[in-house]
């Protein structure tokens, strides 16, 4: 069997995705390492059921710039400015731990120093998705250890947003420091265009039909598309025009709605690329990198949770709450998995180095979960007493 339509495709992917997801959560396992999994199992180095990854990858792309969106929704500038103080400290200091551990760790393994830097920087960051999925609502919006796994994650993922742009660059043709230049450049038009469109025209428009729901929700998709297609044409990502997309629109009043409708579209594109991604999977490289991956996330496995343990405690905050914040950020990030996968489209990385942060990421996910599951409220915990929602 070979699906040839996208239809075909959709329906073995959904389909799988839910048979498995079942057994997955039985098992209290987090519903990334099961679409991974179904893309190794029926894509082309598996059961060879979906042979066109490359076509999968394509639309899956979406997810990551919705994904994106959402994430510059929830930035607004004074909680970017609540965050800085405590959790930059924190931050700052724990992603250039990890960033030495892991480079340190790949030049042991024999990789080249530029490929070490990028495995070293896929360490710094915890996961997002798995952080606030395994945090209850009320723990996440009402309690100081809520605001400081959001803080933290955000100052993180806004250092991951740096370095997909950094990659995305082309450094071949221009000196470093022009290059550089023409960056910063084209990030600070596209950001000014985007604020003065919000306030003249997006906020007029959305405060002038915000009876019609349909239309707040097209309106969305549309300047998220708009954006993202605007920064590729400025030599931007795609990713960070989304972002910045949704930082100016952070403080609109429909922004909560619009967030809302928009995580299931986010959600089922994302599913996609979590799919591709178990797709990719050369069976001979993963021999290869399967005890280095193994090491380098038992390394960070041991090593974040304790870090920034310390860390918290030692800017006031209390041992208990900075133990629980260190072990729900004791994994590797899902911007990891997309460094990785950039790293290795523009070349500057092998794909044995990509493998290896692949490999590395989805072993922390699954033990991390296991650990926060048995340990701490979440809403799959496996004792009733911390099963919360």
């Amino acid at each position: 069997m070979n699906a040839d339509s996208i239809l075909e495709i959709v329906f073995l992917i959904f389909t799988g995705a839910a048979v498995l997801a079942t057994l997955g959560l039985y098992a209290r396992q987090s519903l990334l390492v099961i679409y991974i999994a179904l893309g190794a199992l029926i894509g082309p180095w598996g059961l060879g059921w979906v042979g066109d990854v490359q076509r999968v990858g394509d639309i899956a792309h979406i997810g990551i710039i919705f994904l994106l969106f959402l994430l510059g929704m929830n930035l607004a500038p004074q909680k970017l400015l609540a965050m800085l103080g405590r959790s930059l400290l924190v931050t700052g200091v724990s992603s250039l731990l990890f960033l030495l551990a892991g480079g340190g760790l790949s030049l042991l393994f024999g990789f080249r120093p530029m490929e070490a830097l990028i495995i070293g920087a896929a360490m710094m960051f915890s996961s997002t998705i798995l952080g606030i999925k395994l945090l209850p609502a009320t723990v996440l919006h009402h309690r100081h250890t809520g605001e400081l796994i959001i803080s933290i994650l955000l100052l993180q993922d806004l250092l991951a947003i740096l370095i997909l742009m950094l990659l995305r660059a082309d450094w071949s043709d221009a000196l470093p420091l022009r290059e550089a230049g023409r960056l910063l450049l084209a990030l600070f038009g596209l950001g000014l265009f985007a604020w003065l469109f919000e306030r003249h025209v997006l906020i007029r428009l959305m405060q002038r039909f915000d009876q019609i729901h349909e239309y707040l929700f097209l309106l969305a998709i549309g300047w998220c598309l708009g954006m993202a297609e605007l920064a590729v044409v400025l030599g931007l990502s795609a990713e960070i025009g989304a972002f910045i997309a949704g930082v100016v629109l952070a403080t609109n009043p429909v922004a909560l709605y619009i967030g809302e409708s928009l995580r299931p579209l986010r959600d089922f594109f994302l599913i996609l690329f979590f799919f591709a991604l178990g797709a990719g999977f050369d069976p001979g490289l993963l021999r290869e990198v399967l005890w280095p991956a193994l090491l380098l996330a038992t390394v960070m496995l041991m090593g974040k949770p304790l870090a920034i343990t310390a860390l918290l405690r030692g800017v006031g905050e209390a041992p208990h709450r900075a133990r629980e914040v260190g072990v729900r950020l004791g994994q590797i990030s899902e911007f990891s998995l997309f460094i990785a996968v950039l790293a290795m489209e523009t070349g500057t990385v092998t794909p044995r180095a990509a493998y290896l942060v692949q490999v590395a990421t989805l072993f922390t996910f699954i033990v991390s979960a296991y650990l926060i599951v048995l340990r701490y409220p979440s809403p799959i915990a496996l004792d009733a007493r911390l099963r919360r929602d």
